[in-house]
């Protein structure tokens, strides 16, 4: 450790977890032929928007046979059309280790007030045990935990011969991880968490299993107009080619545009996948040779690559009761802040104490590597402040 401070800064100081930092070397010279003042029914938005759909397609590999749709309210809008129109046809469990899994299990049990709804939970760092499972049951989860760190492995544990639908959030996966479509009927994401476009729109992913779901139930509650997917009991096949349910933001859609392009350039789905396992690499050295610092995550397999959350595990600092760890993060976060080097880097409100680094495919593996010097500079200075006032 040491008080020096370090002479080399990251050239894009932007490691928040979403919005994430844009591609590198954007500009808004980028979005100059954005569709604006148009109307998004009209053939110029509706081939941007059924472009954005299929370069989707073609950057996630989704399988020719799931439908692509671009909803309204980001990731949040995606997940709950899903729940709001497909849960109660049968028993659903639901799996929770950190923030965004609690906010469905609160949808599921508060709001749609499901009886035979199962809750199978696991704390912060860790992850429930998968086993437990019935896959007879529709299952509700996220991929990667985005304010924990902590993300499933693979899709091993979930059958191809399920009963039930799977629903998953996969809205810091996308773009970073690898996603088994054939094990998934329900993906959603938003793409200012997975690529850094302009936030406010989600992408919600159909298998045909989760097709026939919508064309063959009916749930007991009223659907609002931004949940409906089918009309007669047929599925609206017009939202899957850019007719949107509501008035999309044309800017955010060649933002979009923009980034899948960017995407494509990388390599795809492979080079993307790459660049954020570079970056995990940096986070992964230092806290190897960093005393005071940790991951979240307990399991080195279940670490995420994207949404990487760190501890503080300096004894001197463990020793304080909650309010002075979560007073000694914050106060971490802040001086980086303020030196405008690291900007929004601090642990989600509902997570322990710590540090929250985004590490995905737009984040440059040298503004990394420039950036953990920082990281141990601060803390020495925040540890030495903690000793005057002892």
């Amino acid at each position: 450790m040491t008080a020096v401070k370090p002479g080399l800064r990251p050239e894009t100081p932007y490691f928040s977890s979403g919005p994430c930092a844009k591609r590198p070397g954007w500009t808004l010279e980028a979005l100059q032929d954005a569709a604006l003042g148009r109307s998004h029914r009209a053939k110029i938005g509706k081939t941007k928007l059924k472009l954005a759909i299929d370069m989707t397609r073609d950057l996630l590999e989704v399988p020719a046979d799931y439908r692509i749709a671009i909803v309204p309210a980001s990731d949040t809008g995606a997940v709950e059309m899903a729940m709001w129109t497909m849960l109660g046809a049968r028993p659903v469990d639901l799996l929770s280790w950190e923030s965004f899994g609690e906010g469905w299990v609160t949808d599921a049990v508060k709001q749609l007030k499901l009886t035979d709804a199962r809750v199978i939970k696991a704390p912060y760092g860790a992850l429930p045990d998968l086993s437990t499972v019935n896959f007879d049951h529709d299952v509700v989860f996220t991929w990667n935990g985005t304010t924990s760190g902590v993300r499933v492995p693979n899709g091993d544990f979930i059958p191809a011969d399920r009963a039930g639908l799977t629903i998953c959030d996969a809205t810091s996966a996308a773009f970073a991880q690898r996603l088994p479509f054939d094990k998934l009927d329900v993906v959603t994401f938003s793409w200012q968490k997975a690529l850094g476009g302009e936030a406010a729109h989600g992408i919600l992913i159909l298998s045909p299993r989760a097709v026939e779901r919508l064309e063959t139930y009916t749930p007991a509650w009223p659907l609002p107009k931004l949940f409906r997917m089918t009309k007669g009991g047929k599925i609206t096949e017009g939202l899957f080619e850019g007719e949107t349910i509501n008035t999309p933001s044309m800017l955010c859609v060649e933002d979009y545009l923009d980034a899948l392009h960017w995407a494509k350039a990388c390599g795809g789905l492979s080079g993307l996948v790459a660049r954020a396992d570079r970056n995990f690499a940096v986070l992964d050295a230092f806290v190897a040779a960093t005393p005071w610092v940790d991951f979240l995550a307990t399991v080195p397999e279940t670490r995420s690559n994207t949404s990487v959350c760190l501890t503080i595990v300096d004894p001197e600092v463990t020793a304080l009761d909650a309010k002075g760890q979560e007073a000694f993060a914050k106060a971490l976060a802040a001086r980086l802040d303020k030196e405008g080097v690291a900007y929004d880097i601090g642990a989600y409100r509902d997570a322990p104490p710590g540090l929250r680094i985004w590490a995905g495919s737009t984040i440059e593996t040298a503004d990394l590597e420039a950036l953990v010097p920082w990281l141990d500079w601060a803390f020495t200075l925040e540890k030495a402040g903690l000793k005057q006032a002892a």
